[in-house]
């Protein structure tokens, strides 16, 4: 899925922000930066995750670079997290997922039946939805008690990155195949 683009940011941030928290936030604001110009000269409209990403990170990497440099890696992951947990729950709540928007460039999910399409889409986005609400308390915890290991934190991300990028590229297919007539039941 195209959905993978979008969060590419955000994974960046997460394999990098142990190395260097400024490292990590200019990779994925340049990151974002890159998939919103490229996605916005391909079709003159923004898509809620690539425009809330490329506001997310210029906005943390801005504002740790000359606001607070101290702000520690720790509150800028909750920060981070929360927001994309926010940017894709709403929404979700609101009854339209977020990665309908990916999901119509694919020519094989667009041509899909309405109800599978819909489905996909909503499962899709709520484990992406689940993934950074775990990411979040995890972030939280370690940012708002010092005793907790940040590495226990980084650990948790990188765990349920990897889940839900294997979720998004393995179960519309699965699903496919299952829909399709002499697919699995």
């Amino acid at each position: 899925m195209n959905l993978i683009v979008g969060v590419a940011p955000f994974i960046l941030f997460t394999l990098l922000s142990r190395l260097s928290v400024d490292l990590a936030l200019w990779v994925a604001f340049a990151a974002a930066f890159v998939v919103t110009i490229r996605d916005f000269v391909e079709s003159p409209s923004l898509r809620l995750l690539d425009a809330g990403s490329f506001l997310l990170f210029a906005i943390l990497a801005l504002g740790r670079g000359f606001l607070d440099p101290n702000l520690s890696l720790a509150v800028v992951r909750f920060i981070a997290s929360i927001s994309l947990l926010l940017l894709l729950g709403l929404p979700l709540a609101f009854k339209r997922p977020f990665s309908v928007d990916y999901a119509r460039l694919d020519p094989r999910e667009a041509g899909w039946p309405p109800a599978l399409f819909l489905k996909v889409n909503y499962l899709v986005s709520g484990a992406w939805t689940a993934a950074f609400a775990i990411m979040a308390l995890a972030d939280g915890a370690v940012a708002f008690d010092a005793q907790l290991p940040l590495y226990a934190s980084i650990a948790a991300s990188v765990v349920v990155l990897a889940a839900v990028v294997n979720f998004t590229l393995r179960y519309p297919a699965h699903a496919a195949k299952k829909a399709s007539p002499g697919g699995q039941k």
